[in-house]
């Protein structure tokens, strides 16, 4: 088994998902980099194996059971525990924001069922199958965004904005039920950050986009849990 502590990254294969199993790695992680296509993310494995770092891939269908399984099986059988784990796979699922289409009565509800069973329900999920292989201690990320805020909450977009409410739910849900644990959950909002799904007209960068959820990720015994924090620093909900 490894000495070094494990890490599982979902939707990892570019953006904040790449950036923070490469900056895990470079701090002595044991990673697994997780995507729904091997075609790409095995080549982002093997990169950041070139670079030095002890990455490994498996693929992961976020909303597919026997998908999730075979993820849990890999890591028991391999590492034997998982002592991080990033949820950071998700989608946004609506038409262009500002857009007609947008609007919450144009609503189509497939479209906000695909949002929240990628960006909810499969963190529920993998926090269910995976915080016990973390053994009473470990530490959960569950990358959320501002769009999920109540405290600001505007129009438009609901599939997207109604998964990420639900995400920070589950991490209340979750650190009330992890007291007396060493496990900590978080929410963490990178910002607005040039990826796929940001855009190139993003103000923030990749690195400073994952400096906040390597920030939870690493937290020490005496960090918090259940909070939703942007930059390390605590946001409204």
């Amino acid at each position: 088994m490894p000495q070094s502590k494990v890490a599982l990254v979902t939707g990892a294969y570019r953006g904040l998902g790449l950036e923070t199993c490469r900056q895990l790695a470079a701090r002595g992680y044991s990673v697994v980099l997780t995507a729904r296509d091997p075609a790409k993310g095995e080549p982002a494995a093997q990169g950041l194996r070139d670079q030095g770092g002890d990455v490994s891939f498996h693929p992961l269908d976020v909303t597919d059971e026997a998908s999730i399984q075979a993820l849990a099986a890999f890591v028991r059988d391999r590492f034997g525990r998982l002592d991080v784990l990033v949820n950071n796979a998700g989608i946004f699922p609506d038409p262009e924001p500002g857009s007609a289409a947008a609007s919450v009565f144009a609503a189509d509800l497939a479209v906000v069922r695909r949002g929240l069973e990628t960006n909810t329900m499969a963190a529920l999920r993998l926090c269910q199958v995976l915080i016990p292989l973390m053994q009473g201690r470990g530490r959960v990320v569950n990358v959320s965004s501002g769009m999920g805020q109540l405290a600001d909450m505007n129009g438009g977009c609901p599939g997207y904005r109604l998964s990420k409410v639900g995400l920070n739910a589950l991490t209340r849900i979750f650190a009330d039920e992890l007291q007396g644990t060493g496990v900590k959950i978080n929410s963490v909002c990178p910002g607005w950050v040039r990826t796929a799904m940001g855009g190139d007209q993003a103000p923030r960068s990749v690195a400073e986009g994952v400096a906040g959820i390597l920030w939870a990720a690493t937290l020490p015994d005496d960090g918090p849990s259940g909070g939703f924090f942007r930059d390390g620093v605590a946001i409204p909900w």
